[in-house]
């Protein structure tokens, strides 16, 4: 084979492969060099031995979105790159086994996270991914589940008999390797899955930044079967995905979601909830609290759930803070205790954050084009006990700075 990586992979595969594999110790950059050369000493096929340790060192990272179950699964650099973490697998998954699916497609399933996540709630599964490679490594990672099955086909040519629900993650990079926002230039695009909605209920992943004009039924007439649901997912404070849900798996009534995953546990926040979903939130003077939505939930719209759930109000129409007079907390959103609010200027916060003794400083903004790490060049060297955060943002349209204190972030 030409492409090293693909023929490491095809001798990690092998039996022999998988031995070796087995047999290595927790992977170790620094120790790598050397393991793989006492491996080709004992008189191991360096093919072999480059294979097993790559996949050593993908499944040392992969840990950080499969847990331990990375440590039996097998992966490629990309493929690991577009894997849905194992805790939002988890949710698609139940979404489908709700409805009662009983044979689900995952079209364009890469490693296969989502089909395993499927197959482990008893759910039948057809793989489908038309890298060779990627298909090689959904099939074994896929090997425990006797009813699933992995094809390397064109996802949009596959034969879905006997399937009763499909999850789509298309390819969303261009021809020359850009990022796609638009689901109307993926592959598959998302005429074909608002197609295939017509016969099997139909989840699809797209990037955070969908335009929420996009959303089937959003803007016009709705797609047969009603309007679909947009859920976007953060875990841990990063935003990473958003999944269109059809109408026979969206929930009744809900158009926009966001789920806030932290530490393992979940927050769900709806337009449902929403009170100000059909217009403007209150905008008002700074309180004593300032919170910080997160960012699935400003993806999402629903900032206006946040500010209903304080009693609050927005700092200004345009930006995503919220302010208010008491202290509550919120998976949805993380705190600040305000301390003093300045008419931003450099001199000022300066004088300030020394006279406060402050030598430790943390940075946000939102609404001006000053940035954290030009700011902590230009305020100089802070020397004191105490920590601060400054938020940079407009007040009533104003630039302003709010010097703050964090508040413990609750699991959601």
């Amino acid at each position: 084979m030409d492409d090293p990586a693909v023929a490491g992979l095809a001798a990690v595969l092998s039996p022999a492969g998988q031995a070796l594999l087995a047999s290595l110790p927790p992977y170790d950059d620094e120790g790598a060099l050397a393991l793989g050369q006492r491996l080709r000493a004992a008189g191991h096929d360096p093919v072999l031995v480059a294979g097993a340790l790559t996949q050593s060192r993908l499944r040392a990272r992969a840990r950080a979105k499969f847990g331990p179950f990375a440590d039996d699964m097998l992966f490629t650099a990309a493929g690991l790159e577009q894997a849905t973490r194992l805790e939002v697998a988890a949710r698609h998954a139940r979404r489908f086994a709700a409805t009662g699916v009983r044979r689900a497609a995952d079209l364009g399933c890469g490693v296969g996270g989502d089909a395993l996540a499927l197959a482990g709630l008893g759910v039948d599964v057809l793989a489908v991914d038309r890298d060779e490679p990627t298909a090689a490594v959904a099939a074994a990672n896929l090997r425990r589940f006797p009813g699933s099955e992995v094809r390397c086909e064109d996802v949009a040519a596959t034969d879905l008999t006997g399937v009763d629900g499909a999850w789509l993650d298309p390819a969303r990079r261009d021809a020359a390797g850009r990022r796609v926002l638009d689901p109307r230039r993926a592959s598959p695009p998302l005429s074909f899955a608002v197609e295939l909605a017509q016969r099997l209920p139909v989840g699809v992943k797209t990037a955070p930044g969908i335009d929420h004009d996009l959303v089937p039924g959003a803007v016009g007439d709705a797609p047969a079967g009603g309007a679909w649901e947009c859920q976007w997912t953060s875990v841990d404070g990063d935003v990473v995905e958003a999944a269109l849900w059809s109408p026979a798996l969206a929930r009744p009534g809900v158009r926009r979601s966001a789920v806030v995953v932290r530490a393992g546990a979940a927050a769900v926040v709806d337009d449902a909830h929403d009170p100000f979903a059909g217009g403007a939130p209150p905008v008002g003077p700074v309180g004593g609290y300032l919170y910080e939505p997160d960012g699935a939930v400003v993806r999402a719209g629903l900032v206006g759930a946040v500010v209903a759930a304080l009693d609050g109000r927005l700092v200004d129409p345009s930006i995503a803070y919220v302010t208010a007079d008491r202290h509550l907390e919120l998976p949805s959103a993380t705190g600040y205790a305000v301390d003093e609010v300045l008419p931003f200027g450099l001199k000022p916060l300066r004088a300030r954050l020394r006279e406060r003794g402050v030598g430790r400083l943390v940075v946000k903004k939102r609404g001006t084009a000053v940035e954290p790490e030009e700011l902590r060049r230009r305020l100089g060297r802070l020397e004191g006990p105490h920590e601060a955060v400054v938020v940079l943002t407009r007040v009533a349209g104003r630039q302003s700075a709010l010097l703050c204190r964090a508040l413990p972030r609750p699991a959601a």
